[in-house]
């Protein structure tokens, strides 16, 4: 390289003037591609499909850092490496973010028509994924952009009907009526795991329901149930007691009279109802009448009591939970109209005010308690009955299946024994999510999957009328043809999908392929219709390990990647999703091939926060576009933030402020607290500085931005230390260019270390260190570890000390080039996985200025126009590590922070040169470091300490050595110095007793680890020579007074 190629690089990195440059040129080179096959192993993550909702946030941007992080470190390790990119149509929230767009314009979804509704969704998606995949490469997201699935795809279109349909025809998927989790407001059904539960403040009320005779009469007697939901009454079907319950078992067998619905229900004996009893610690004991009103159709408990004793069930709610007698509610007084239409809060005081009324209303207690919430609406869950589709999870095949993945030494007790191959091969990092993941296959309940939706995978299977006529041999001897050729699987009437399920009640027909219209044709010709719902979201996501590799019918561009590619080598995801996709995903990645597991690893990250503890979420609006950082930071800044906040314990706390787009102002947005109780920005903000009004920057922007209302944009000094850096690792780099520029024909990758001076081999020992602590903390996922361990070495270990140490020396020696030359490469190459931007830009003059490495150190290039991204991993040998060199250099550097502190403590300059007056033993350490504490600690000269004292000298302790310091003043402060040196003589003997007291306990010394003793009395012999030589200097400063 030419001297003037260091010209090329400005003076300071500004990083919107090189981070699209670098992604255009890695994009168009292919570096980020994989193909399946081939020798080299390989190594596999599958990006967790964000939603096309919205754009991603800084939640977003901490787990795409990490999976980012781990790929490109495994790129340059030599594996054939993919990270597979793509989105999830998330149904139930994307469906309903639209609608609430389309409501704010006028327009309703049931006007528009499924298809056109559908076509709206589409455009939503499309424009919110190309979001998505600009802020993911903005990122610098190193993602195989060639293979981006989305999961209704036409490829995952056939993953997902191909499942159903084996699932249907193995007896696993089945229909039935079932009381299910339901959310008024989007109007479908959820999976259990799929409620919130919150803690919210209600009340008991107590109501009382007269006892009647054999006739129906009025007994004058009462009993009295405890409710939370005073309006679910109007559903009631029974009474219950607890046959141990010694004061109420005896009216067992009674009847009352329901107020309101006058409807007679008996009082009967169930073991569930809890007895009442004050002095219990159980809330419930302690506010419980030791009546229950039974309602079946509106309390899962209910529901199972109802089963029991055969009860009635009457729905008495319509599906947006409004009172409504037109949804199985049979006997509709003229006392309960005036309550049909009413919401169920209002429903619920008004049914409680009709009590009070009439004198039915024993009591009303506060009380706060846990009340199941949607995942989407935040609205609480109403217990529906409904028919809907489930999955039978509860089967061997899938929850055991899904239980014997799990690595015997996570497994909370006895590991259940593997049967088949993949048993065994899961394990969560940290571990003790693995409890979490074990603990959610215990009675585990069907896994309802059918979702009164329009968005999503429209449910492949047809049914026929339950009225129906047919002659049903006739139409199975039409149908089993297909059954034979594989296109078809049914269920007729009566028919038992498996053991343990209820009959059907009318014929379920699933059909195999999409295409397949004359099986359709056939089958509506017997009067069938397509069931209308869509599966529930999480279908298809727990089919992502499969459907992204091309599953069942790989295209040719997809051929061989599930036999390369699954399982994969780590799902890097949040612990709230834990049940919600990686059990789903388990089971049926090994129910569907062979019993492989989709991943051997699984990484929970930890979650980030907005500056009020709360999570960032886009359904909260509370998100902050990655983009904004990088505008103001630099992508390197955002993903060293990112890196070194991974604790994989902490969650982390990240206020983030607003910028104003007038004047760039940063403030602190103003704020509500929204329905759900969160506190939020508001939609539109005013700048305290210059008065210009936006669009707030997070996610309950009013609208599209435009000049009368611009867009807020955010910003946060969380992220400055990445930003200065990335400055640092310009400008070293920089520096060592000037040096190494003319010099590249020079280059000796042969070159030995054993020759070399004590600094050179100290950095190299650094160095070889650092990638074995990184590697390590890798293995285990502790991405803060790395990020911490290749700061350190980066800016204290080769800027502040090698670089420093080396200016007086390194232009006259070429050996010394070498080690520079090496050293800088691989340190580029460390820092690249996180801070790709920069190092890429760095790279070719790096890589220009000759061939870096050492005797036993390797650094293999890659294709020059696939930059460093294709450059090897530093491969060090283990020889290369000279502990003496370490230990003779650290010892160097508390010397001249020694030097550096008295300066300080005097108001001395750096540039003023000073005199050290050393034993033998420290000048001979001085004089084996080279220039290094003379060039650190700008001395002007290391002379023997002799007998006389110099009249300005300054004496401090090393080692238990007493040294003087003389040029710091033109005479010594007595007083002053006598000061420093008692108070150094106190801190040292209160640290040596300290020590003495700790060695003197029998226990530490008997359970402490023998390394931990062992440096304990190290450090004890260190303060004591210390102490030594402080009492030494203090009386040779009193007898030169």
């Amino acid at each position: 390289m030419s001297s003037a190629a260091t010209t090329q690089l400005p003076k300071s990195y500004v990083p919107a003037e090189h981070e699209a440059g670098v992604r255009a040129r890695a994009e168009a080179s292919g570096v980020y591609h994989a193909e399946p096959g081939g020798d080299r192993p390989p190594y596999c993550i599958l990006i967790p499909p964000p939603n096309v909702t919205a754009g991603l946030h800084l939640g977003h941007a901490f787990n795409n850092t990490l999976q980012d992080v781990l790929t490109r470190v495994h790129r340059m390790r030599g594996f054939n490496t993919l990270w597979m990119p793509g989105t999830d149509h998330a149904g139930i929230a994307t469906q309903a973010v639209v609608e609430k767009r389309l409501l704010a314009q006028g327009t309703r979804r049931r006007d528009m028509g499924r298809d056109a509704f559908v076509d709206t969704v589409q455009a939503w998606k499309d424009e919110y994924e190309a979001t998505i995949t600009e802020q993911l490469k903005a990122m610098g997201a190193s993602c195989d952009w060639a293979r981006q699935r989305f999961t209704m795809d036409p490829v995952c279109v056939r993953a997902v009907r191909e499942a159903f349909f084996r699932l249907f025809a193995d007896g696993l998927i089945y229909r039935g009526k079932r009381l299910v989790n339901w959310d008024p407001v989007t109007q479908t059904a959820l999976a259990d795991d799929e409620v919130e539960m919150r803690e919210v403040d209600g009340s008991f009320w107590y109501l009382k329901y007269p006892i009647v005779d054999d006739a129906g009469g009025d007994t004058g007697a009462f009993v009295t149930v405890a409710t939370t939901r005073p309006e679910t009454m109007l559903g009631d079907t029974a009474v219950a007691v607890n046959p141990r319950d010694p004061e109420r078992a005896s009216l067992i067998g009674q009847r009352v009279r329901l107020p309101i619905v006058d409807r007679i229900v008996p009082i009967i004996g169930d073991d569930y109802v809890v007895r009442p009893d004050p002095d219990s610690s159980d809330p419930k004991a302690q506010f419980a009448s030791g009546f229950l009103k039974v309602t079946p159709a509106h309390d899962p408990n209910d529901w199972e009591i109802g089963l029991r004793h055969d009860l009635p069930v009457i729905n008495v709610m319509a599906p947006d939970a409004t009172i409504s007698g037109e949804h199985g509610w049979p006997d509709v007084t003229d006392a309960a109209r005036r309550f049909v239409g009413m919401s169920r809060e209002d429903a619920r005081r008004a049914v409680a005010t009709w009590f009070a009324d009439h004198d039915l209303l024993a009591e009303r207690r506060p009380y706060r308690h846990s009340v199941g919430h949607s995942y989407r609406s935040h609205e609480p869950i109403e217990p529906y009955l409904s028919d809907q589709w489930y999955v039978r999870v509860s089967d061997d095949a899938l929850v055991g299946s899904a239980q014997r993945a799990l690595a015997a030494e996570q497994f909370d007790g006895d590991a259940p024994a593997g049967v088949t191959p993949g048993d065994g091969e899961l394990r969560f990092f940290p571990a003790r999510y693995a409890r979490t993941y074990q603990a959610w296959h215990e009675n585990l309940r069907d896994w309802c999957i059918s979702r009164q939706l329009w968005w999503g995978h429209q449910l492949p299977v047809w049914l026929s009328p339950e009225d129906s006529p047919g002659d049903d041999a006739a139409i199975r001897r039409q149908l089993d043809p297909y059954v034979r050729e594989g296109r078809l699987a049914y269920h007729a009437p009566g028919d038992i999908p498996a053991p343990g399920l209820d009959p059907a009640r009318t014929w379920w027909l699933c059909v195999r392929r999409e295409d397949d219209d004359e099986l359709v044709a056939a089958i509506e010709a017997l009067g069938c219709e397509r069931d209308p719902d869509v599966l529930d979201t999480w279908f298809s996501s727990g089919l992502w390990p499969l459907s992204t590799m091309g599953w069942p019918d790989p295209d040719p561009d997809a051929a061989g990647l599930l036999e390369t590619f699954n399982p994969t080598s780590v799902l890097c995801t949040a612990r709230e999703i834990i049940t919600l996709w990686v059990s789903r995903m388990v089971m049926f990645n090994r129910y569907f091939n062979d019993g492989v597991v989709p991943f051997r690893h699984v990484y929970i990250h930890a979650m980030i926060q907005d500056g009020h503890g709360q999570k960032m979420s886009k359904s909260l609006g509370n998100g902050v576009d990655p983009r904004d950082i990088i505008a103001s930071h630099g992508a390197d800044a955002l993903r060293f933030t990112m890196t070194q906040m991974a604790t994989g314990t902490q969650d982390v706390k990240l206020p983030v402020d607003t910028q104003c787009p007038g004047c760039e102002a940063t403030f602190h947005p103003a704020e509500h607290v929204n329905a759900s109780g969160h506190r939020v920005a508001e939609a539109v903000l005013t700048c305290p500085s210059c008065g210009t009004r936006m669009n707030s920057a997070y996610g309950l922007a009013t609208g599209a931005a435009d000049e009368s209302l611009p867009a807020a944009t955010n910003s946060s000094n969380k992220f400055d230390s990445g930003r200065r850096f990335a400055n640092k690792i310009w400008n070293a780099t920089r520096f060592a260019l000037t040096i190494l520029e003319d010099t590249a024909d020079e280059a000796d990758p042969t070159l030995t270390l054993a020759d070399r001076p004590l600094v050179d081999r100290w950095i190299v020992s650094r160095l070889h260190s650092t990638l074995h602590e990184i590697e390590d903390a890798l293995e285990t996922y502790q991405f803060n570890v790395y990020a911490n361990a290749i700061y350190k070495f980066t800016w204290g270990d080769f800027c502040d000390w090698y670089l420093e140490a080396i200016k007086p020396t390194v232009r006259a020696d070429a050996g010394q080039r070498q080690v520079l030359r090496t050293v800088l490469s691989a340190t580029i190459r460390l820092l690249h996985p996180i801070c790709p931007f920069v190092t890429e830009t760095l790279w070719p003059h790096v890589r220009g200025v000759g061939i870096a490495g050492i005797d036993g150190i390797e650094l293999p290039l890659g294709p020059s126009e696939q930059g460093l991204a294709a450059c090897g991993w530093p491969d060090i040998a283990c020889r290369i590590h000279d502990a003496d060199a370490v230990t003779a250099f650290e010892r160097l550097q508390t010397l001249a922070a020694a030097v550096q502190s008295l300066r300080d403590e005097h108001g001395v300059p750096d540039r003023r040169a000073l005199t050290l007056h050393a034993p033998p033993a420290i000048a001979d350490l001085i004089d084996r470091g080279g220039p290094t504490v003379a060039t650190r600690a700008n001395l002007e000269q290391v002379v023997p300490r002799s007998e006389e004292r110099p009249e300005d000298a300054i004496p401090f302790a090393f080692e238990g050595e007493e040294l003087l310091l003389s040029g710091l003043t033109r005479g010594v402060d007595v007083a002053a110095e006598r000061a420093r040196l008692d108070k150094l003589i106190a801190e040292k003997e209160k640290a040596i007793d300290g020590y003495r007291r700790k060695l003197a306990n029998e226990g530490y010394v008997r359970n402490a680890p023998e390394a931990v003793v062992a440096e304990t009395r190290d450090r004890q012999a260190a303060a004591e020579a210390d102490l030594a030589a402080a009492q030494t200097a203090l009386r040779s400063l009193e007898a030169s007074a």
